[in-house]
């Protein structure tokens, strides 16, 4: 049963995520559709690979299987930022609002913290990746309601807390990958590791919804340096922000 309302939170997650991202970036609409169909594609998959045990313990090697995934959308979310400056200027385009507001659905890490209640999920990983997505979450509802007034969050807070939204997502990929048992570079030897992290529905977290968050807080970053220069750093959910 908890794994049903794990897949129900989590696939709406995604869906509500790529709806507001896409959905606000200044980008055509066939383009819009193409993006939509890709990210559905892609969850998809992990789904049907996660299914047949593709990422199970072992499946692939030493290597934790959610690496995989998580590994390749940020290798190609970089590549994209740096080498294809189109996608830098739509990512851009993206209001801060609707940046900062999809990170308020890691209030769900809570779903970590009752994963180790249940003993799917070890120290220190579930603890770490739980709280910190809490904390991020919930400090991103002021955060979010400001800028979507029109109201400027203070610059500091913002790289406060966008500093410390990214070190808690890398945190959490340190971490489960240091507990995957079979691992040659395991420390963590708590059981059960993070095996649950490799199957239905919680795979979803390090193959499609961790990217998804890290690419926004690199957004935030470079909207941030953006305004730096041309003045306000709080764009509301309906003004472009400035290109860097």
């Amino acid at each position: 049963m908890f794994d049903i309302i794990g897949s129900l939170a989590l696939s709406a997650i995604a869906v509500i995520d790529v709806a507001v991202l896409v959905g606000f970036a200044h980008v055509t609409l066939p383009t819009k559709a193409i993006a939509y169909v890709v990210a559905a594609a892609w969850f998809i998959m992990i789904v049907a690979i996660t299914a047949v045990g593709g990422f199970a313990p072992g499946a692939i090697g030493p290597i934790p299987g959610p690496v995989l995934p998580f590994a390749i959308l940020v290798i190609g979310g970089l590549v994209a930022w740096f080498a294809w400056p189109e996608f830098h200027k739509k990512m851009l385009s993206i209001p801060l609002a609707a940046l900062l507001g999809v990170n308020i659905f890691r209030i769900g890490g809570i779903f970590f913290l009752m994963l180790m209640t249940q003993g799917r999920l070890a120290a220190p990983f579930a603890p770490s990746a739980g709280w910190g997505d809490i904390i991020t979450g919930l400090a991103a509802i002021p955060l979010t309601w400001m800028a979507a007034r029109g109201r400027a969050p203070s610059k500091v807070v913002l790289i406060a807390w966008n500093a410390f939204g990214t070190l808690d997502l890398f945190a959490a990929i340190a971490f489960g990958a240091l507990s995957a048992r079979g691992t040659p570079f395991q420390i963590f030897t708590d059981e059960p590791g993070t095996a649950a992290m490799g199957t239905l529905p919680w795979v979803a977290v390090p193959a499609f919804l961790v990217p998804l968050y890290l690419l926004t807080h690199l957004a935030i970053f470079a909207q941030l340096r953006s305004h730096a220069t041309h003045g306000d750093a709080g764009a509301d959910m309906h003004r472009r922000p400035a290109h860097a």
